[in-house]
């Protein structure tokens, strides 16, 4: 399997890097998408159709191939899978739940290939993003490898998407699936806060809305540990503006901690959404951003996991969008740290979400981590 990635100010730069990546007899048959504009999607995706590449895409306000990001440009990862080892399966949400969707797809997969493995993308900033992986992975089975995020946007928008071809839907979800038997799907997600205080109680929530903790104001209790007051925040369009501040972790018995992103607050009914689950019951404690120690702590965790694992032939990163506004320029040397390693074509999203195999073998929804996805062609 042969990869390029490549990178354009709008859909006319892409049509033009598309032709110049053929040139050498180069035939794609995939293209992975992040891009920023809605309004571009249909342009886009109709480069491609009419050349008989499949489209994968998901919104973005952060993107990248190699080391070099920015909030305004399009990238695409341009694969030239054989078609038969691949499929495209989009779903609306509808009246179906997330997770009802998500079993679709896997149920999809299973119809096709003996070995499924699934790239997932999701719009919709309140979806919760641990039914997409309950949904694939109790109807195909818990060994199946899933990758991918929640789409993101501008903090001042929080409107997101995902497409394939010429379709768009603001909640639904885009999957790539693979035939594993042909085209191995690897990976590994790592990132992440140190807790600090006390350990505290969800008393009451749905899903990932979380109405009380420790029997107070889920926002109450945000605002104290956020060091801001109810009118300021007030002031600001969406409480995601705390995510580069601080972050919530989900203490688990089994397995690591998993980091939780403020999305959205009510300022009337006092709860907060998460970007993902928080059930009643549950023990958190609140983190705060650590340093900039935590890119060589990210490096040296792939490090060790790329010690069993060879070359591969792309790269898929989805990292938090919260490390990005946390980080900055020094996002630019995790990546590019990363992408030596295995020194393949990378293309990446700063995403609401991510998801991925973590240290302890599982996979789950995680918030302030990087997921990366390696694409290997299996040998005949």
């Amino acid at each position: 399997m042969k990869a390029k990635s490549i990178k354009g100010q709008s859909p006319e730069d892409i049509q033009a890097a598309l032709h110049r990546s053929m040139n050498d007899g180069f035939t794609p048959t995939l293209a992975i998408v992040f891009m920023p504009k809605e309004d571009e999607v249909l342009t886009i995706c109709d480069s491609f159709h009419k050349r008989g590449i499949a489209v994968f895409g998901a919104s973005s306000f952060g993107q990248f191939i190699d080391q070099d990001f920015d909030t305004a440009s399009i990238v695409v990862m341009l694969l030239d899978i054989p078609p038969e080892y691949f499929k495209i399966e989009f779903r609306e949400t509808g009246n179906n739940s997330t997770k009802e969707i998500s079993r679709l797809i896997g149920e999809a997969g299973k119809a096709i290939f003996k070995k499924p493995a699934f790239i997932v993308a999701s719009g919709g900033i309140r979806t919760d993003g641990e039914k997409i992986i309950e949904g694939i992975l109790e109807s195909v089975g818990a060994e199946t490898n899933v990758f991918g995020g929640l789409a993101a946007s501008s903090l001042q928008v929080m409107d997101t998407f995902v497409f394939a071809h010429s379709k768009i839907s603001h909640d639904g979800i885009v999957a790539v699936i693979l035939d594993e038997e042909r085209i191995s799907l690897k990976g590994y997600a790592t990132g992440g806060c140190d807790p600090v205080g006390i350990q505290h109680v969800i008393t009451k929530s749905e899903g990932n809305i979380v109405y009380t903790i420790d029997d107070q104001p889920a926002l109450d209790v945000v605002l104290r540990y956020a060091g801001k007051a109810n009118e300021e925040l007030k002031e600001q369009v969406h409480i995601l503006n705390l995510a580069s501040f601080f972050q919530i972790q989900l203490q688990r018995e089994n397995g690591s901690p998993l980091m939780r992103t403020p999305m959205h607050a009510d300022f009337e009914k006092r709860f907060v959404v998460f970007a993902g689950g928080l059930p009643e019951g549950s023990k958190v404690k609140f983190s705060m951003l650590p340093g900039f120690e935590v890119v060589d702590n990210v490096v040296t965790e792939f490090q060790e996991y790329a010690k069993n694992l060879g070359n591969v032939d792309a790269m898929i990163m989805f990292s938090c969008q919260g490390r990005e506004i946390a980080f900055g320029p020094y996002m630019s040397d995790e990546i590019e740290r990363l992408r030596k390693m295995w020194n393949a074509p990378m293309i990446g999203l700063f995403s609401f979400g991510e998801i991925g195999r973590g240290a302890d073998g599982s996979y789950d929804f995680y918030n302030m981590t990087v997921s990366l996805a390696l694409l290997k062609e299996n040998a005949n």
